[in-house]
């Protein structure tokens, strides 16, 4: 299976979960449920999960035992978006070509669906991780996952982001801003894909330094996708970084230099991969496409 066939797959696996676990609508929640599913199927690239899915396949064989987690984490990453898209937040009206979901059915709402995300996110973990013989590995991933998304993790990134909106800041305070606003997520995808599957120590600490330097990779990539991209495949307008007076790599240290950094960090990433041989083909070639992607 080539490489655009097994994403395509993890990604058809994905989506069929999600629309189970979101034909949940008992009444009075319809318009939250609906709301929940506008922005989880409004065309995300479903990178997490398949980060997760794929580490997984490096050490385990059932893929269901992963499934769970993944769609947790699809998630958890979509009702950031939905907040990060507020008002009183980044104040965004279109995400992936489509109104921004409080666009569609309001700030109330709007917000709700993402409290609804989050907490559903858990519940599904839960519920799944007590049917486990194995319990402790999978109360374990549960961790990685809300330390990822926590007060220590994407939401300490967030308010470090809003804290430094017009103000000059340093690359330390700049990658402590991806390192965790973006990069937290990612980094647990991989590592609870090792957790599961039963991975050494050396290999979960592995997935950890490989998701690090993805996800500081990614962010870089978007920033520099928000001042030359193009607005019909990114789904946005593109200067908004600016609009917004935030910096990123390339206002501190110009476009060609960010380029360069993030081929040097998918080139730490592959380099760590490569200790996996031929197991790793996937992941390496997913490296690779996020790196040079366009949207």
């Amino acid at each position: 299976m080539n490489f655009e066939d097994r994403l395509n797959n993890y990604i058809g696996l994905i989506n069929t979960q999600l629309l189970s676990y979101l034909n949940c609508e008992k009444g009075h929640n319809g318009t939250l449920i609906e709301s929940m599913k506008y922005s989880l199927f409004a065309g995300g690239k479903r990178l997490r999960p398949v980060l997760a899915l794929s580490s997984y396949n490096l050490f385990g064989n059932d893929i269901g035992e992963i499934l769970p987690y993944a769609c947790a984490l699809e998630m958890i990453h979509t009702y950031s978006l939905i907040h990060d898209d507020l008002p009183s937040m980044d104040n965004d009206n279109y995400r992936r070509g489509k109104l921004t979901n409080h666009k569609v059915y309001g700030e109330g709402i709007a917000i709700l669906a993402g409290d609804g995300l989050l907490n559903y996110s858990f519940e599904i973990m839960l519920e799944n991780a007590f049917k486990q013989k194995e319990l402790y590995l999978h109360v374990r991933s549960i961790k990685e996952i809300a330390n990822a998304a926590g007060i220590n993790g994407m939401i300490a990134g967030q308010v470090a982001d809003l804290e430094s909106e017009n103000k000059i800041i340093d690359k330390k305070i700049l990658e402590y801003i991806h390192l965790n606003k973006t990069a937290a997520l990612i980094t647990a995808s991989l590592k609870i894909g090792a957790i599961i599957g039963k991975a050494s120590e050396a290999d979960i600490e592995c997935m950890k330094q490989i998701g690090l330097n993805l996800g500081l990779a990614f962010q870089i990539k978007d920033d520099i996708l928000d001042i030359m991209g193009d607005e019909n495949k990114l789904g946005k307008n593109i200067g908004s970084d600016i609009d917004k007076h935030k910096s990123t790599y390339p206002t501190l240290f110009g476009l060609e230099a960010s380029v360069a950094y993030v081929r040097e960090l998918t080139e730490n990433a592959n380099s760590l991969l490569s200790r996996y041989g031929d197991r790793s083909g996937f992941l390496l070639e997913l490296s690779n496409h996020l790196a040079s992607r366009e949207f």
